[in-house]
């Protein structure tokens, strides 16, 4: 082994260890006691191990609750980004039609504007609408996104024409030849869209905490936050929270992961 090399496996091997220290902390602190996850010098090791908070949280709060919320406004979003983002995608990419040009770079113009300056009238739309405090307040104005419909163009501006045209003289019309030529051949793409949408919309707090208002409609994030107050924060509930939050996102990766740095990868490739 050379020399640089070895220096390399040893920058590796901190950065490895700065990454999974907080987690393997997180980890050990979700089975410890208050008392002993303040406790100075802290330990890996949890003593006395108890499961008393994962207990709690399942029986004497509505944790499943809060997270059979957050499945399913993920569920909605990301199914949702993964498919009309792709129509959108497909028709900025191949379709002409006046004024798509303007369109894309309009679509690509809402990226830059911040999220904080459209809270107030979202909020204003949402309550005239009487879904402040439902599922549709945190899906439908969530249903596409401009980075997805950017992604997916990006995609089949690289896709060969040809294979449209094939497809055509078989006798397929359009929606046929995205559905069961073009879509298919979009997998990565699909796939780090999804773990993005899915990332986005299960960790998220800003809109849950904005348009929620009872403790039955909470998501994960927002029910942890309610273990924090201005003098105390229960870190051992929160810690067994977290992980709660953080087994489906491990999920979603394993599954998608053989496809999502294809996907990232391919998307800027004319």
């Amino acid at each position: 082994m050379t020399r640089g090399r070895g220096l390399l496996y040893l920058l590796l091997g901190i950065y490895a260890a700065l990454t999974l220290g907080p987690f393997l902390w997180s980890l050990s602190a979700s089975f410890k006691t208050v008392e002993a996850v303040s406790a100075w010098p802290p330990t890996l090791i949890p003593r006395p191990f108890t499961l008393e908070n994962y207990t709690y949280l399942l029986e004497k709060l509505p944790f499943l609750r809060w997270m059979f919320n957050s499945l399913v406004i993920a569920g909605i979003v990301t199914v949702a980004n993964v498919f009309l983002n792709a129509m959108a995608g497909y028709a900025l990419a191949r379709l002409r039609f006046p004024g798509r040009k303007v369109l894309f770079w309009i679509i690509i113009g809402t990226m830059m504007i911040p999220g904080q300056v459209v809270i107030i009238p979202v909020f204003i739309l949402l309550s005239k609408l009487g879904w402040i405090d439902s599922y549709a307040a945190l899906t439908i104005p969530f249903l596409t996104s401009a980075f997805g419909v950017f992604m997916y163009r990006q995609f089949f501006l690289g896709v060969p024409k040809s294979l449209e045209e094939a497809a055509m003289l078989d006798g397929m019309g359009p929606f046929q030849t995205f559905f069961r030529i073009i879509l298919p051949l979009a997998k990565p793409v699909m796939a780090a869209q999804a773990i993005f949408m899915f990332l986005g919309s299960w960790n998220g707090f800003m809109w849950p905490a904005m348009l929620l208002s009872t403790p039955a409609m909470y998501t994960l994030p927002v029910g942890l936050s309610s273990f924090q107050g201005q003098y105390y924060t229960l870190w051992n509930l929160v810690m067994a929270g977290t992980m709660f939050v953080t087994a489906p996102v491990v999920v979603v990766f394993i599954i998608f992961q053989r496809y999502f740095i294809q996907g990232v990868s391919t998307t800027g490739i004319k």
